[in-house]
């Protein structure tokens, strides 16, 4: 084994680690406090990265810097989603609401291909080609800075859920939302805030996707797909399970692009198959309780 080939794999899967953990956050959110697996969240991810992309076209804002304008921007349409369609059915059956948000998936990706086709765009910045070397391993300056905010953007979401007053409401709802309500936390509010914040959360890792990868209207369901897996990897609903989840899936991509033949076109499926080894050996997740 070439260590200098190890070190640069284990740094890839790190910072797409990253990326993946900032991607998943938001999904985490909704399901550990309203008990919804949303699965229109990957194309919030998308509106993110389309809304980064045309601030950067049409006025020159920097990626970077556009984040909280495309997380703003998320939070209010999250907040019209959940407004209209999904507290309508808060206490239908479940497979209703699965084919609520699913209904929502189709409905965003079809409205993006109609209004910007399904061309590939992607955002070129003055630090894109540009590369730091450490060592044997080299980091591209693009997918650092968007490892950092990642970093930042989780760091944020865990101070809020445990020093903000809306965050601990969130917290105690996610534990028993009858209780809340009877301590006197309004219910209803806490799960519109959540699933805006969850949408906000989306918009900005859209804005860090837009930076490293090809933003089109199939964008937000690939990264749903990889989002499920580290859902199931690290157990539904739970953040710290997320981040390590993410890890996990980082890692085994880069490694398996890396030392399996023809590996570019496996890491791309070993999503799928970290799921079904997962719910094959542990179904609740490696850092998983179970969900009554």
């Amino acid at each position: 084994m070439e260590w200098a080939d190890f070190l640069q794999s284990f740094a890839n899967g790190l910072l797409i680690a990253g990326l993946y953990a900032a991607v998943t956050l938001g999904l985490t959110l909704v399901l550990g406090v309203m008990g919804i697996v949303n699965f229109a969240h990957g194309e919030m991810v998308m509106l993110g990265a389309y809304n980064t992309f045309w601030l950067f076209t049409l006025l020159g804002i920097d990626p970077l810097l556009s984040i909280a304008l495309s997380g703003l921007l998320l939070f209010f349409i999250g907040l019209f989603i959940y407004r209209f369609t999904i507290r309508p059915i808060l206490n239908d059956p479940p497979i209703n609401q699965l084919l609520l948000t699913l209904g929502i998936s189709i409905f965003l990706q079809n409205l993006a291909m109609i209004l910007w086709k399904t061309d590939s765009r992607s955002v070129i910045t003055s630090y894109s080609g540009m590369s730091l070397s450490l060592g044997a391993v080299n980091v591209g300056m693009a997918r650092l800075l968007t490892f950092l905010i990642a970093v930042g953007l989780t760091l944020f979401l865990l101070f809020f859920l445990y020093k903000a007053r809306p965050g601990k409401a969130m917290r105690a709802v996610s534990e028993n939302n009858t209780a809340s309500w009877l301590i006197g936390i309004n219910v209803q509010k806490t799960y519109l805030l959540a699933f805006g914040v969850a949408c906000a959360l989306a918009g900005a890792s859209g804005a860090l996707v837009s930076t490293i990868m090809y933003t089109y209207p199939m964008v937000g369901f690939k990264l749903s797909l990889k989002a499920f897996c580290i859902l199931v990897l690290g157990g539904l609903g739970n953040i710290p399970g997320a981040l390590f989840g993410s890890l996990i899936l980082g890692l085994t991509e880069s490694f398996v692009g890396t030392y399996v033949p023809q590996g570019s076109g496996w890491a791309e499926g070993i999503s799928f198959i970290l799921i079904m080894v997962i719910l094959i050996i542990k179904p609740t997740g490696l850092v998983g309780t179970r969900r009554e």
